[in-house]
C-alpha cells in the first residue's frame, strides 16, 4: 500500500540514475600514491640513465705528470715526486735538522715500515709480532721476563740470569686474572703441554720455537728477552718502531735499522715481492725522509740469480771440454 504507483518517478531520483557513481576519495587514494611512486621511480632510472651516458662521453681528465726534481727553492710539492735518500745521506740530514732547529741532541730515531702483506691468490701475511738484538743498544730499559719450569736448578739459573718472575703451573691462575704481567713469557720443553690454558690470553707471546722462546738454554733466552727490541704490525701492513738515537754515530743507526729490516723480511717468503714497500725515516721533532731501499733490503734474490747464472756457465762449459778430451 505505501509503494508508489507504476510510472511515479520521485524528484531528482532520475539525475541520480543518469550520472555514475563516483569512487570515494578513501578508495582512490591507495591507486594514486601507487601511480605517483611508480611514476617518480621511473623519473629517477631515467634521470640516472642519463647521468651514466653523460659520464661515459665525458673525457678522463688528464692529469699532468709528476716532475722529478724541482728548479727552485719555493714550490708546490703535489707537482714533484717525493724524493729519496740514500741511508747514510737521510741520516746525515736528520743530524743536520736537529742543529739547525735547536732541538735535543738526544732524541730518539724512528722508522715506518709500509709492508706488502700480500701472498698466492687471496692470502696474506698474517699480522706480526717480533722481537730482534741490536748490535747497538740505546736505552737502558730492561724487558720483564717470565720463565715457566717446574726444576729447582733451572729456576735458579733463571733467577741468577735476571728473570723477573720464576714459576710452574701455579703461574697459570695468576696470569689468567691479569695479577701477573710481563713483557716475555720463556719456558723449557717439559712444561709447555701444561701452559695449554694460557695459550688463547697469551696469543703471540705464548712461547714457541719460532720466536725462540721455548728451548733449554735458559741463560741465553732470558738474556735476549731482556735486551730484545720489540716491534709489531699495525693497522695490518705499518711498522712504526724507534731504532736509535740522534746523537749515535751514523754507522751505528744504519746497522740498528738494517738488523730490524732483515728480521721483517723473515716473515715472507723470498720467492713472493719484497714485503718492505716503502720506508721511511724521521727523528723526533723532524719531518719524515723516503729511503732509496737500494742496498738496505736483504740481497735474496741477486743470491738466487748468481747461482742460476753460475749453473748455466758450467753447463755450456761442460760440452766445450768433452769436445776437447774427445
Amino acid at each position: 500500500a505505501l509503494a508508489p504507483r507504476c510510472g511515479w518517478v520521485l524528484p531528482g531520483l532520475e539525475q541520480r540514475l543518469a550520472v555514475p557513481a563516483a569512487v570515494s576519495p578513501a578508495t582512490a587514494r591507495p591507486y594514486a600514491a601507487a601511480v605517483a611512486k611508480a611514476a617518480k621511480k621511473d623519473a629517477k632510472r631515467s634521470r640516472q640513465e642519463k647521468a651514466k651516458e653523460a659520464a661515459k662521453e665525458k673525457p678522463l681528465p688528464r692529469r699532468r705528470p709528476l716532475m722529478s726534481k724541482p728548479v727552485d727553492d719555493v714550490y708546490l710539492t703535489w707537482l714533484y715526486r717525493r724524493p729519496s735518500y740514500g741511508l747514510e745521506q737521510a741520516v746525515g740530514m736528520l743530524k743536520r735538522f736537529q742543529e739547525l732547529d735547536f732541538t735535543h741532541p738526544k732524541q730518539f730515531v724512528y722508522i715506518n715500515v709500509f709492508l706488502d702483506m700480500a701472498l698466492q691468490k687471496k692470502k696474506k701475511v698474517d699480522p706480526f709480532s717480533s722481537g730482534v738484538a741490536l748490535p747497538h743498544r740505546f736505552t737502558d730499559e730492561v724487558n720483564k721476563v717470565l720463565v715457566f719450569t717446574e726444576n729447582e736448578q733451572e729456576a735458579e739459573v733463571a733467577r741468577e740470569h735476571g728473570a723477573a718472575i720464576v714459576g710452574g703451573v701455579e703461574l697459570i691462575k695468576w696470569i689468567l686474572e691479569d695479577e701477573i704481567q710481563a713483557d716475555f713469557y720463556v719456558a723449557v720443553p717439559a712444561i709447555i703441554p701444561k701452559l695449554i690454558p694460557l695459550r688463547n690470553k697469551l696469543k703471540k707471546k705464548y712461547p714457541s720455537t719460532r720466536r725462540n722462546s721455548l728451548g733449554s738454554d735458559i741463560p741465553r733466552m732470558v738474556q735476549f728477552f731482556r735486551e730484545c727490541h720489540e716491534y709489531s704490525v699495525e693497522d695490518e701492513s705499518v711498522i712504526k718502531t724507534r731504532i736509535a738515537r740522534l746523537d749515535m754515530p751514523t754507522e751505528h743507526i744504519i746497522a740498528n735499522l738494517k738488523t730490524i729490516i732483515q728480521d721483517i723480511c723473515t716473515f715472507k717468503p723470498s720467492n713472493f715481492d719484497p714485503i718492505v714497500q716503502r720506508l721511511v725515516i724521521r727523528s723526533s721533532t723532524s719531518e719524515g725522509l723516503l729511503l732509496n731501499l737500494d742496498g738496505i733490503l736483504p740481497q735474496v734474490e741477486k743470491a738466487e740469480e748468481k747461482e742460476e747464472e753460475d749453473a748455466a756457465d758450467e753447463d755450456q762449459q761442460k760440452p766445450v771440454q768433452e769436445s776437447v778430451s774427445t
